[in-house]
Formats: structure tokens, sequence, C-alpha cells
């Protein structure tokens, strides 16, 4: 049986070792690695280049989900198990590069969530932060810290960290929406906690409409103190944000790498609406191709409307209405939309900007 030093010295692969180190001389100091490793000491320059890369080298890798392929199986789920059993009856989108990781990038979580009419999602909250992007269905809600809010397709919904949420379907279909969580950045932190609540259900104490109505209008209450970084609205309507689009597009000349594209913001502080996830609406015209754009933030796009088709880090995808596809750190993108197309997006480019290394290059237009 290998001891765990030897073990250590094979995995050392010679990718990962400083080029000016003497190969030919490696032989003669393994015994000092050995000796060293029994110790929990292990030498840097035979996996330098593997912990500080040229440039990003992400596990993750280009995919799509294509919604009429997937809604079979959340279908076939709802037969299988129930919302209050499962908890949250979730299908995870799980990266190709990342099998058995719960993840779509290296640092974000996505899931296709689906309740039935009459079914609730019992209240919890967790430190992970989680955004709600409406594929389809209507009449079904959203509690968050003691106010509901109705859902409907296009809508971006906010959880902030540790509130109360519960969910429901009061319609007469099944409601499904892309969960985004940050999960994995607060368990790299080693950060997580989470309570369940006592009844299925929190209390609500405060009306329908009461956070758009403090801060959805460009104006605050006098007294309004927000401690939190995330945005005070947790319901950001998608019609009022496809009229938005519609009205840059008539004055605003198109962007060469990025159509129209808007972000979705904290009114209280003009920054991004989540404190760990940057959320954007792209429209892109019928016909229009984007210049190709990398960037070292790996990106998730919903379709909402419209076709189209997109060539990430060399291969190349067709997508339509309601397909989720992911664009990895660094990857070399560009997106051709064969109808007007709208796209919902969420990365983790606010949390790389915080800390000072977010890069993005531009390929000429």
């Amino acid at each position: 049986m290998k001891s765990d030093s030897s073990v250590h010295r094979e995995a050392g692969s010679l990718a990962g070792i400083v080029p000016s180190v003497n190969l030919a001389a490696e032989p003669g100091r393994m015994d000092f690695y050995e000796r060293a490793g029994a110790l929990r000491l292990a030498p840097l320059w035979r996996v330098l280049h593997g912990l500080v890369t040229d440039q990003p080298a992400p596990r993750c890798v280009p995919a799509i989900w294509r919604y009429a392929e997937v809604r079979p199986y959340l279908m076939e789920a709802c037969k299988l198990i129930s919302a209050e059993e499962a908890e949250r009856r979730v299908m995870v989108l799980e990266n190709p590069g990342l099998p058995g990781e719960s993840r779509i990038t290296q640092s974000l979580f996505a899931g296709l969530q689906i309740i039935l009419p009459g079914e609730i999602a019992p209240a919890h909250k967790h430190v992970a932060s989680a955004l709600r992007f409406i594929i389809e269905g209507r009449n079904a809600y959203t509690a968050v810290a003691g106010e509901r809010t109705m859902m409907e397709p296009g809508d971006f919904v906010i959880t902030p960290s540790m509130t109360w949420h519960d969910h429901g379907n009061e319609g007469d279909a099944p409601m499904v929406w892309l969960d985004g969580l940050d999960m994995h950045i607060v368990n790299l932190m080693c950060a997580s906690f989470r309570e369940g609540y006592p009844g299925r259900v929190h209390p609500l104490d405060r009306p329908e409409g009461a956070a758009a109505a403090e801060a959805g209008h460009n104006l605050l209450p006098v007294d309004a103190r927000y401690a939190s970084q995330t945005s005070p609205i947790f319901n950001y309507p998608y019609r009022r944000t496809r009229e938005a689009l519609d009205q840059l597009a008539r004055f605003r000349a198109v962007d060469p790498w990025h159509a129209h594209k808007m972000k979705y913001i904290n009114p209280v502080n003009g920054g991004w609406a989540m404190p760990t996830m940057s959320t954007w609406m792209q429209l892109i015209p019928k016909g229009f191709e984007t210049a190709a754009y990398r960037s070292t933030d790996s990106a998730i796009f919903a379709v909402v409307e419209g076709s189209g088709s997109s060539r990430i880090g060399g291969e190349s995808f067709d997508w339509g209405p309601h397909d989720i596809f992911v664009a990895p750190s660094w990857a070399e993108h560009r997106h051709r939309a064969s109808s007007d197309a709208v796209m919902f997006i969420y990365s983790d480019r606010v949390v790389q900007e915080k800390l000072d290394f977010w890069r993005e290059l531009k390929s000429p237009a």
C-alpha cells in the first residue's frame, strides 16, 4: 500500500512543475519529498503552475439544456415526489465538466424548480442568496421576509440571505422557474447555515407590493435604513424590463459586443441588485451578431423569447425560448439572433469586481 506522501508525489504532474526545475535531478529529490510529506509539507515548485495558471482554466464547459427535452423530466418528477417531501422539487442543471457537484459553473448553482397547482414549498431560510427567474406558469407566488409577490414569466425574483421564504401555486397549471444560488461561494467560505420554519408558511406582515412602493419608483422613504447589500425590491417584473429594453433600443446605438444589455440594480446604492450574483437582461435584434467577447465570470443565459445561435469556446449551440446555456470563464463567445431575442443572464461578476480580479476582453468589432 502506498503512503500518502508517495501518492502526493506521483500526483504532481510534470505540467504543474516550474519550467526552471531540473527534471533530471528530480529522482534524487524524492527522498526529501517523502520525508517532508510525513510532516505534511509539499514542494510548491512541483505544483505552482497548476495553482497559478497563465489564464483562467475552468473545469466547467460550454453546455446547453433545451427546455423541450428537459420539461418532461420535470413533469415526471412531480409524479415521483411531492414539493413538501422534496422541500424543493428541483432538477439540478449539472455542468458536464463538473459531474456530481451540483454546479452549473465553478461557483454557481442552477436548477429548475416546479410546483403544481395547490402545492406549497415549505418555508426555510439559509445563508445562500437565491434568484428565481420565471420560465412558465402564472398565479404562483413567493413570500420573502413577510411579503408575498405573484410571479409571471420573465420576472426576476430575489431571496436575500437568511430571509424566510416559501412558494405556492394558486393557479391551475404547473409553475416552473430557474433557481440560481451562490451556495458554492458560501460553502467555499464554510459559512453555510440553514433553518426550517416550524410551519409550512411564514406569516405575512407586509402587504403585497410594499417593497416596490418603498423603493421601486426612484424614491425612498426619508427615514429608510437598509443594512442589507441586497436590493429591497425583490420582484423585477418582466413587463417593465421589456419596456425599458424597447425604449433603449429606439435611441441608443446597438453595442457591438452586448447589443442592448441592461443590468438589474439596487435602487438604494445603484450597485448590482445582489451582492454575490450579477444579473442582466439582454435584447439582441433580429439578424444582429455580437462581436467576440470573453470575461473571467462564467455566465448562465436563459432565453426568454426569440431564437438564435451562440458560439462558445469553439462550440455552436442553437437556442430558443426557455433554453438555458452557459459560457465558461474566459471562453470566447458571440451570439446571433434569428428573431428579436431576449435573454436573462447571471454570473459571479459582482464578487470578482469586489475582489479586484474581474477582467474582460473585447475582440475588434
